[in-house]
C-alpha cells in the first residue's frame, strides 16, 4: 500500500462519526446495511450520515450496492486488513526493546 492512499484512509477515519460508522460497518460485515439502519443505529441525521458516507466511500473503505429502492453499505474488509498489514509491516525492526521477538525480516 502507498503511503498517499493509506493517509486517504487515516482522513476519513479521523472523525468520530465516520469511525463509529465504520467499526458498526464491519460488525455487520459481510452484509452491511442501509442508509437508514445506519443512521437509525447511530442515531445521526441522514443529512450529517450521507457526508460521513461520501467520505468513507472516496477513501474505498465502504462500498455501496443498489438494493431496490435503497442503497446497502458494506465495510471492505479487504482494505481494513490491508491497513492493518501496512500498520504492521515492520514491527519490531528496530533496536529498540531486545525483549520483543522479531517477527519479520527487516
Amino acid at each position: 500500500m502507498k503511503t498517499e492512499n493509506a493517509t486517504l484512509v487515516f482522513e476519513a477515519l479521523s472523525s468520530s462519526a465516520r469511525l463509529d460508522v465504520f467499526r458498526l460497518l464491519v460488525r455487520y460485515a459481510p452484509d452491511g446495511l442501509v442508509a437508514g439502519e445506519i443512521a437509525q443505529k447511530l442515531d445521526i441525521p441522514s443529512t450529517n450520515l450521507s457526508f460521513h458516507l461520501k467520505t468513507l466511500l472516496h477513501s474505498g473503505l465502504v462500498e455501496m450496492e443498489k438494493e431496490g429502492r435503497f442503497w446497502r453499505y458494506r465495510a471492505s474488509v479487504p482494505l481494513m486488513l490491508e491497513i492493518i498489514a501496512y500498520l504492521t509491516d515492520h514491527c519490531c525492526c528496530g533496536d529498540g526493546d531486545k525483549k520483543v521477538k522479531r517477527t519479520r525480516n527487516c
